[in-house]
């Protein structure tokens, strides 16, 4: 029986992958801004111009010069002469002199000369009429400084700025600021190919009635989501059986094809295990890692060949899938040029003990569960030692091939190596999925 190689942390592993990469310029396609959800930025992205472009109330109110407005109080309103309505999207017809004023609405653009806005609700108009008229009097109860309600030209964005840095990953956000600055289309970085291999005598399609002995093919399908949540594109090659010139034919194709190469199953230690051997075949530098020091994963190979990062998973569905987001997923972002950004991340307290082996990193899939009565969204994170409110953490146990134990749960819990485990009632770190 094959040996595993030296059992590298996952960290150290990574960064050994990645530096045996080559830097390569990111490709780069152009694309509508309101389809560019999820996608990455391929070079910075300097605004038109500024934004806003002219002065804007944020209030509904009079549109007035400041001083005017000077030691007005209840007890002695100053009285500012209304010249008219200020029309919602267009320029207004005149502007605001000494001791006169504008109706504007929020959003709505200061005429020339007005230089603050006062709120509707600090106002009046004068001598008990029920609603403003063009040349009546409006009573100003509250003094307002210059620039007060008013949104300045270029507050938002300057012209020529840079709004999003090269990396950036596009959310709602960016996609609504994008338009706002009239930039319809994008520079992203082009989708990765991640060729996946299923291997396996055992391993049958989905859409087919299993025999005894059998299992459907689960990784092929759970890693494709995953590459394509991060922003890749998955090719699935379909299932191989365990023949050593089978899993190299269409390895070699599927480097051949794409960017990176996924195979599941076929990494542990047995004698039909053929994909290290497989990965060494296909180019240099090759087998990189066999090896990782976690628990699930610990057969996880790492290799590149010829430029071109090759990645075997164990089959057992938990395993395939939590090693995935330790590697796959930094691979497809640094693929993309991807800005480092940090993991959505939460503190709960855990229901049991927890041990663990010292030198080996565990991933434990846990339920959370609220500590007070009302739900709470799990995107809020809650700072370390809180004792009011927070989340509970209860670790879902199972064999590392049962992808169930995987659907009822809310994220993961890291037990660092040098850590030898968590005791009940302890504060430990998720990271969510």
């Amino acid at each position: 029986m094959p040996e595993f190689l030296q059992l590298l942390p996952p960290e150290e592993a990574r960064a050994l992958l990645f530096s045996n990469l080559p830097v390569k310029k990111i490709n780069q396609e152009k694309i509508e801004t309101s389809s560019s959800l999820g996608r990455v930025i391929a070079g910075n992205v300097s605004a038109p111009h500024s934004l806003p472009e002219f002065l804007r109330s944020t209030v509904d109110g009079y549109a007035v010069l400041a001083r005017d407005t000077f030691g007005a109080s209840d007890s002695m309103p100053a009285y500012l002469t209304l010249l008219d309505e200020i029309p919602m999207g267009s320029a207004p017809s005149h502007g605001i002199g000494s001791g006169q004023c504008g109706l504007i609405h929020t959003g709505g653009m200061l005429p020339p000369g007005a230089n603050a806005v006062v709120m509707l609700e600090n106002t009046q108009v004068a001598l008990g009429g029920d609603r403003p008229i063009p040349g009546g009097e409006i009573e100003i109860f509250r003094a307002v400084a210059d620039g007060e309600n008013v949104i300045q030209i270029g507050e938002d964005v300057r012209s020529g700025s840079v709004v999003l840095k090269s990396g950036a990953r596009i959310r709602p956000a960016e996609v609504g600021g994008l338009m706002a600055l009239g930039i319809t289309h994008l520079s992203v970085a082009a989708k990765p190919k991640v060729g996946l291999i299923s291997s396996g005598d055992e391993i049958i399609d989905p859409f087919k009635q299993t025999q005894p002995g059998q299992v459907r093919d689960i990784n092929a399908y759970t890693l494709a989501a995953l590459v394509t949540k991060t922003g890749g594109d998955p090719i699935l090659y379909g299932i191989v059986p365990d023949v050593r010139s089978d899993l190299e034919a269409t390895t070699r194709r599927a480097l051949n094809e794409c960017d990176v190469v996924v195979i599941t199953a076929g990494s542990s230690a047995s004698t039909r295990d053929m994909t290290a051997d497989v990965i060494a075949s296909l180019g240099t530098p090759g087998v990189l890692v066999h090896g990782i020091n976690t628990r699930p994963g610990k057969p996880t190979i790492l290799g590149v060949c010829d430029g071109k990062a090759v990645i075997g998973l164990p089959g057992n569905p938990v395993s395939a899938l939590v090693n995935g987001y330790l590697f796959v997923v930094p691979l497809i972002e640094k693929l993309l040029g991807e800005t480092p950004h940090p993991l959505p991340v939460i503190a709960a307290k855990l229901t049991v003990n927890l041990p663990s082996q010292a030198g080996r990193e565990d991933w434990i899939p846990v339920k959370l569960t609220p500590l007070v009565s009302s739900r709470h969204s799990l995107h809020f994170q809650r700072k370390w030692g809180e004792t009011e409110g927070g989340w509970v953490a209860e670790p879902i146990f199972g064999k590392s091939n049962l992808i169930f134990t995987l659907t009822a749960a809310d994220g993961l819990l890291r037990i660092p190596p040098d850590v030898t485990g968590y005791g009940a009632g302890e504060m430990a770190e998720i990271i969510l999925f």
